[in-house]
């Protein structure tokens, strides 16, 4: 699986960690973030790898902000984007089981790196269950694109 990683400033060393974390399982990561520690804005990066995303250069993308939450609206901005911001394996788990979430957000600031690595481990595992979620899923995808219809 490719992987699209991006990060702002406050992310640069759980970047780093996930990378080798993600490399390690076998995926290939596509790195779209800052190297810098000086001040960057995460909407920039995450709308890079969400741009990654649907273009096809990656299959999944990992994000990480302060708290996860900014990179995820910037992500989510564009069409097809389904983020998540996770502080726990679970909700990671059930993102891409019932939402077959594309993008996992994280907060440098919230989430360790050994709970990071459970987070998204367990995403990256997660399989979409499709059946009653599928119709669900077809629902979001209408709303989605009626909004983006009204602009």
């Amino acid at each position: 699986m490719r992987v699209a990683i991006a990060n702002d400033h406050t992310g640069l060393g759980l970047k780093r960690i996930l990378k080798q974390e993600i490399e390690s399982k076998g995926h290939t990561v596509v790195d779209y973030g800052t190297n810098s520690t000086e001040i960057a804005d995460y909407p920039i990066y995450g709308k890079r790898a969400a741009d990654a995303l649907i273009n096809g250069e990656a299959d999944r993308a990992v994000l990480i902000c302060g708290t996860g939450f900014g990179i995820s609206l910037a992500a989510n901005k564009t069409l097809g984007i389904r983020c998540v911001v996770c502080s726990e394996p679970y909700t990671a788990l059930l993102s891409r089981r019932h939402n077959n979430s594309n993008a996992l957000a994280l907060g440098a600031r919230v989430v360790g790196s050994e709970l990071a690595k459970m987070i998204v481990g367990v995403w990256l595992d997660g399989e979409f269950e499709g059946d009653r979620h599928a119709r669900r899923m077809e629902m979001i995808e209408e709303i989605e694109k009626n909004a983006w219809r009204q602009r």
